[in-house]
């Protein structure tokens, strides 16, 4: 495939939704020579499930692949074990190599619904570290103890008095000696992923190869709008939820969160984006109309135009008000009152327990808000319909 070299399309790819590029000069140049680079996003395959948040990077793989450029993805079926500390308060728990190989059964099936998979270059990273006592000894020293320390998670943990192990700070330099073996020029990451992007830099200059450039993108919230996607969070949408689930979980999110989605997860062009927001912000157009709008570009890239217009028409059905039973059960709280409490007292959950699973699953719609709850700490402030699983509907009324 030919390199693409014209500019406009350049900057484009390297402006869109981008946080920070370094170094932003050498990798433009790069880029405008038209040779072909080495792009690359490693991800570890801790969890079976690959979520929008995944997307972000994934889609700009793509946007590097469309343009000409080598893309290539690692997959670290051997850092998995290790587990990345970055933002981590704590140790992360070991995995099996039976449980990495079980969470990255479908990683290509769902990676590919984003990338030109036949013509991306997909390499494991167990190829060269299993069994590889040298390479581990000559990465040792490509860092110091100072540097790796230094991270602010680790010094946070230490401040905490968290143990930090000798495994989790020979994490970076196992990442960057990807970079190493597949002759990055550029990795691809989140902005949580800059001390591990920069000590790929390091590690390849130790190796004596030209530095990798670095490239790094917003984290994307999940559907409580605070923290970022995460399925140990429960907050994510997965690359292979269901049309309608998908939709719905969409519909869910905060409105201020539309615009960043917008760019970060669709195809629609920043200029068209900027007028949505506009819209929005004059009150010109209803959040509610845009976020189907979001919803439906989502879902249609994952499921096809025919799925995403179903999905939205089941969304509709389900939260129209024509769809509302007329007589349904009711209950009455105070004021400040947990939302949580206020169900189990009633006895129309049987515990909090209850009301966590489905706050985590996303079972709980706020009819008159079209969307649904996802905060487990919820208060009761004005009256609320409420639908509970599939069919059960209920009216919180204030006292």
């Amino acid at each position: 495939m030919k390199v693409i070299t014209d500019r406009k399309l350049i900057d484009e790819v390297v402006e869109i939704g981008v946080d920070e590029i370094i170094e932003k000069d050498h990798f433009i140049n790069a880029l405008k020579s038209g040779r072909r680079l080495n792009i690359k996003f490693g991800i570890d395959p801790t969890m079976p499930d690959l979520h929008l948040g995944h997307s972000v990077p994934l889609r700009k793989l793509r946007a590097f692949q469309d343009l000409g450029h080598q893309a290539i993805l690692v997959i670290g079926d051997a850092t998995a074990m290790i587990g990345d500390p970055s933002g981590r308060s704590e140790t992360r728990k070991v995995l099996s190599s039976q449980e990495v190989k079980k969470n990255m059964k479908n990683y290509l099936k769902q990676a590919g619904k984003i990338l030109d998979i036949k013509n991306a270059k997909v390499v494991y990273n167990s190829k060269w570290f299993s069994h590889n006592m040298v390479t581990i000894l000559e990465l040792s020293k490509a860092g110091t103890v100072q540097q790796i320390l230094h991270r602010s998670d680790f010094k946070k943990r230490i401040d905490d008095d968290q143990d930090i192990t000798l495994l989790e700070t020979l994490y970076p330099l196992l990442q960057g000696y990807d970079s190493v073996v597949i002759k990055a020029d550029l990795e691809i990451g989140g902005t949580d992923q800059k001390f591990n992007l920069l000590t790929g830099r390091r590690v390849q200059r130790h190796f004596k190869m030209p530095e990798q450039d670095v490239l790094t993108l917003p984290l994307l919230e999940g559907t409580d709008g605070v923290k970022k996607m995460s399925k140990s969070y429960g907050n994510f949408i997965a690359l292979d939820e269901k049309p309608a689930e998908m939709y719905g979980k969409i519909m869910s999110l905060p409105d201020a969160l539309i615009v960043k989605y917008f760019n970060l997860c669709t195809n629609i062009p920043a200029e068209e984006v900027s007028q949505i927001k506009t819209a929005m912000d004059t009150q010109t157009l209803n959040p509610k109309e845009a976020k189907m709008r979001l919803a439906r570009e989502i879902v249609k890239i994952y499921h096809g135009e025919k799925k995403a217009e179903v999905a939205e028409k089941i969304f509709i059905s389900t939260f129209q008000k024509k769809e509302i039973p007329e007589k349904m059960e009711e209950v009455k709280a105070h004021t400040g009152e947990l939302l949580s409490e206020v169900l189990v007292q009633n006895k129309v959950l049987a515990s909090k327990g209850e009301w966590k699973r489905l706050v985590l699953g996303n079972a709980i719609h706020a009819l008159d808000k079209h969307q649904n709850i996802t905060d487990q700490n919820l208060k009761v402030t004005e009256g609320l319909t409420l639908k509970i699983g599939k069919k059960r509907f209920l009216k919180v009324l204030l006292k």
